[in-house]
């Protein structure tokens, strides 16, 4: 009887282990290795499961038209922060540190930053004024995020455009 409790209670141990998120300097890590292999630029996305802009954001960059362009020029990886409640579990332990860090604390979400493969910022998601961009939707925001993302690729008029009609909201 002993012997199937502690069974249990270790299955339980690795379920739970199983669920549990990536460090969020492992993440990093991990992407500006690949970037690194792969000549290209992090795009680094904080969001959380509650943030509807940051659905948008995501859905938007693994479009049919747009995954492609994002894929080409960047790798892209998501830290989750900022959950709550029983959706605490999500969160990439250290990824609140990792975008304080970078000045995002008070920012809202989605924040974003692109970063070269030594993981200096070539540019982040606040506009002139300071203000997040988070998932631009405006017209102007999709002109600055645009001009940011440039900062880490180089993207023909095609591929400008295709990014342009697919993330202004209608």
């Amino acid at each position: 009887m002993k012997f199937s409790k502690i069974l249990i209670i270790l299955g339980l141990f690795l379920f739970q282990l199983n669920f549990a998120q990536e460090k969020a300097d492992v993440v990093l890590k991990k992407a500006l290795t690949e970037a690194k292999a792969g000549n290209k630029n992090v795009l680094l996305v904080f969001h959380a499961s509650w943030c509807k802009w940051c659905k948008l954001m995501e859905h938007n960059m693994n479009l049919p038209e747009t995954k492609p362009i994002f894929d080409k020029n960047f790798v892209t990886a998501y830290i989750d922060v900022q959950e709550r409640g029983e959706k605490k579990v999500l969160e990439n332990p250290g990824g609140q540190e990792i975008m304080n860090k970078y000045k995002g604390q008070n920012a809202g979400l989605p924040f974003w930053l692109i970063l070269n493969p030594k993981g200096a910022v070539l540019a982040d998601s606040f506009d002139q004024k300071g203000d997040n961009l988070g998932s631009p939707a405006t017209s102007e925001e999709v002109q600055a995020f645009l001009t940011k993302l440039e900062k880490g690729a180089k993207l023909n008029t095609e591929q400008k455009q295709i990014i342009q009609n697919v993330f202004v909201k209608k």
